[in-house]
């Protein structure tokens, strides 16, 4: 049957109002820069607001997390992003943690922000030298590079002694809150606010560049380096920039640590840094920049809880000082034989199962 003119004109009429109705935006729909930005205040202000109900030892503690959450996420982009993996990434810290020490020693009248804009210059300098001449590298050879990247560059705190203070390294003193803020936040606090203020800002930009162009060729490189050569991308260029993103994320991490801890020894960056930090990146979740912050949690508290217990139990000084490491191999192992995708894919899980549910 067909319609007739009258019925259709009220349809025609009710339609209307919506062509010329402009549609909505929503979160999806802003430039990724912008919608990142958002986050990350969003993000400071949680943040802030938890630090304001918190005391000293919980700040200390965010700020821990804050700055091993930067250098997971740089590993990320690296390992999961370029598909490049790196035994060294503590290397990296403990480039960015003696150029603050010493920017401070030598340069006290430099403000932190300028100190912070340095240390990251130089870890770029650092991972252009290194990324260039481990480009050609892949799977062991890479590994076996950074390797020793991780295990010789201590040592050169020995062997120039005057400079980076041998096995007992630097100590500086770093600024509390500014005056006018006195009384309101403490000096802990204020170090931990100013940590996450950088973090954040990074995790911003890491962001941006992983759901972005460059991000895409990292992938593609990842996936097939021959596909990637044979659709014009520069395997080599995009391989060396990755190394150079993730040696800045990890230079102004160690930066930051020495900001919120005040000394910097070659015993905070041995090999075990490195081995750690890429555990916890396969136990947060390769793939995912939330990954980075399950697995910072993890390291910093599993660390302290571990602990706790051990000395709960009274054990010996070599047992409470290797349990946490124990444990923790056996946490990872057991993430990746039952969820291959980490703490992150676990939530997932779970996040899609609460949606069935409802």
């Amino acid at each position: 049957m067909s319609t007739s003119a009258t019925e259709r004109e009220p349809r025609a009429a009710e339609s209307a109002p919506d062509r010329g109705r402009t549609p909505r935006r929503g979160w999806s729909d802003l430039p990724s820069p912008l919608r990142h930005l958002l986050f990350a205040a969003l993000a400071l202000a949680a943040v802030t607001g938890l630090l304001l109900v918190t005391g000293d030892l919980t700040a200390l503690r965010m700020a821990a997390v804050g700055y091993t959450m930067l250098a997971v996420a740089g590993l990320q982009l690296l390992t999961g992003g370029s598909g490049q993996v790196s035994l060294g990434h503590g290397a990296f810290m403990m480039i960015g943690a003696y150029t603050m020490a010493l920017l401070v020693l030598n340069l006290p009248m430099l403000p932190l922000a300028v100190n912070l804009v340095l240390v990251v210059a130089v870890a770029v300098v650092a991972g252009i030298a290194v990324g260039a001449a481990t480009a050609r590298l892949h799977g062991p050879y890479l590994a076996g590079a950074t390797l020793i990247l991780a295990v010789g560059l201590p040592g050169l705190t020995h062997r120039y002694h005057e400079v980076f203070g041998g096995s007992n390294g630097l100590t500086v003193h770093t600024a509390g809150a500014p005056p006018f803020l006195q009384g309101l936040v403490s000096d802990s606090e204020w170090k931990a606010l100013v940590v996450w203020t950088a973090v954040v800002l990074a995790l911003a930009v890491l962001a941006t560049i992983s759901t972005g162009r460059l991000g895409r060729r990292m992938r593609t490189v990842r996936d097939d380096e021959t596909a990637a050569a044979m659709s014009g991308i520069p395997v080599g260029g995009t391989k060396v920039t990755a190394f150079v993103i993730a040696s800045a994320a990890g230079g102004l991490a160690g930066g930051l640590q020495v900001y919120v801890l005040g000394t910097a020894t070659p015993s905070m960056f041995t090999l075990a840094l490195s081995l750690t930090l890429l555990a916890a990146l396969v136990l947060g979740g390769i793939g995912s920049m939330w990954g980075a912050l399950w697995a910072a949690l993890a390291v910093v508290y599993l660390e302290i809880w571990l602990s706790d217990a051990v000395r709960a139990f009274d054990l010996s000084k070599d047992v409470e000082n290797n349990l946490p490491i124990v444990l923790f191999g056996v946490l990872l192992i057991l993430v990746l034989r039952f969820q291959p995708l980490g703490l992150h894919g676990i939530l997932q899980r779970l996040r899609a199962l609460l949606r069935r549910a409802r």
